[in-house]
């Protein structure tokens, strides 16, 4: 069995790295660390991805993604395939998505590494940037100890000639290629020498500071980061509801508390969506339900507010059974096309479901409906259309383009607005 080595190898000696998973998060990452110098193959077990990336193109939208990736493919520093061969760094990138019972499901992690076991060699790094509960990248290891008896994987203390590490990644849809870049990391090795293997490799490519800490603590500090703004989210949306049962303007409330120099409320929506903010908080629950109420009560808060903007709806549908409604966004967020978790989806989806073909959708992120609204009758129409046709709208996304609508242009319309942006300012 190898000695563990006294200090890490020079960063030179890194040339190839594979990427497990190529969504969201996956994608951008190969390509920004192929832009670099680097070899990279991009790996995902979906042959219609891999097919798409191969000719230099994008199955997702993110600004400037389409342009960079073409640019790596073409010039031969990222390859694609669906299943890993030998590199020097592995990183699993795979989503984590939460059960019926919220509990987290890490299958993808653990399957992502049981295909880089077979091709590990002694000097590799491991890197879990999968978000994941406190206690995953030491899974990891150790399921790499059972497949490969042959290698010695690190312990807390003990030699090891395999490097693990936990880096997750802090990025806004929209901003992803600039953030992986500009934003500070926070590098959690499961042995000091596995942290310090890991930063020299993101200083490659990372502007940002990378500060290192433990595995454990790598891990809870990417789910607090989520849970506080999901916390953070609940007031503000909690705040929405209680202002409109006193008949109050809950964004004149806000816009004036926050005059206050230690005030910071922030935006309340219909909820919250996207496969963190709406997902992580449910980890440290999961690790701690006992403790963790507060974190439960925002995530709760959060859910029911799109059954609130939901029963509104229905209420005004109720009042105008004839009428045609328009969805204004399906997206988590504005100006991206990811539609995971979001509540927007939620109740347009559960609109449709009922209402048929009463209910228009407009997403200009999007060219298709996602299959949920297969059967219902709902259509995806361009915004010009939806005012001209619509007698009702409710608006889920604050997209630049809905922005843009003038007074004129709504004003026959009876407006839901669930972001704010059509109110009348003073």
């Amino acid at each position: 069995m190898n000695k563990m080595l006294a200090e890490p190898r020079a960063i030179t000696d890194i040339h190839k790295v594979s990427v497990i998973g190529l969504g969201y998060i996956g994608l951008p990452t190969a390509a920004i660390i192929a832009s670099r110098g680097f070899s990279v193959l991009g790996v995902d077990v979906r042959q219609d991805i891999v097919d798409v990336i191969a000719n230099g193109k994008i199955h997702i939208y993110e600004p400037d993604l389409d342009g960079l990736v073409q640019k790596v493919v073409s010039n031969g520093s990222l390859h694609v395939a669906t299943a890993p061969s030998e590199a020097d760094v592995f990183i699993i990138a795979v989503p984590t998505p939460i059960s019926e019972d919220k509990a987290p499901i890490l299958d993808m992690v653990f399957a992502a590494t049981r295909t880089i076991a077979p091709v590990l060699k002694p000097g590799n790094l491991v890197i879990v940037e999968s978000t994941s509960p406190v206690g995953t990248t030491e899974q990891v290891s150790e399921l790499l100890a059972e497949l490969r008896p042959d290698l010695a994987l690190p312990t807390r203390d003990g030699p090891h000639d395999i490097n693990v590490a936990y880096c997750p990644e802090r990025v806004l849809p929209g901003r992803i290629l600039n953030e992986l870049v500009e934003n500070a990391r926070c590098i959690g090795g499961i042995t000091p020498a596995c942290a310090k293997r890991t930063q020299q490799f993101y200083k490659r490519f990372v502007l940002g500071s990378c500060l290192v800490t433990t595995a454990r603590t790598a891990e809870l500090v990417k789910l607090t980061e989520n849970a506080y703004r999901d916390v953070n989210i609940a007031f503000a949306n909690e705040l929405s509801m209680i202002a409109e049962d006193l008949d109050v303007d809950v964004w004149d409330v806000i816009d004036l508390a926050n005059r206050h120099p230690r005030v910071n409320i922030l935006r309340p929506g219909p909820g919250v969506g996207g496969h963190c903010i709406a997902v992580d908080p449910w980890f440290i629950v999961s690790s701690d339900p006992a403790r963790a109420k507060l974190i439960r009560t925002g995530r709760e808060v959060n859910d029911s507010k799109a059954h609130h903007v939901l029963a509104k709806a229905e209420a005004l549908l109720g009042e105008h059974p004839y009428a045609k409604v328009a969805c204004l966004g399906l997206a988590f967020k504005a100006n991206v096309d990811d539609l995971r978790e979001s509540p927007a989806l939620e109740i347009a989806k559960a609109l449709a479901d009922k209402h048929g073909d009463r209910i228009v959708i407009v997403e200009p992120y999007i060219r298709v409906l996602p299959d949920e609204f297969a059967g219902t009758g709902a259509t995806l129409i361009g915004l010009s259309e939806a005012l001209s046709i619509c007698d009702l709208a409710i608006v889920l996304v604050d997209h630049d383009e809905f922005k843009l609508v003038t007074t004129g242009e709504r004003r026959h319309l009876e407006v839901i607005d669930t972001r704010g942006i059509w109110r009348e300012r003073r």
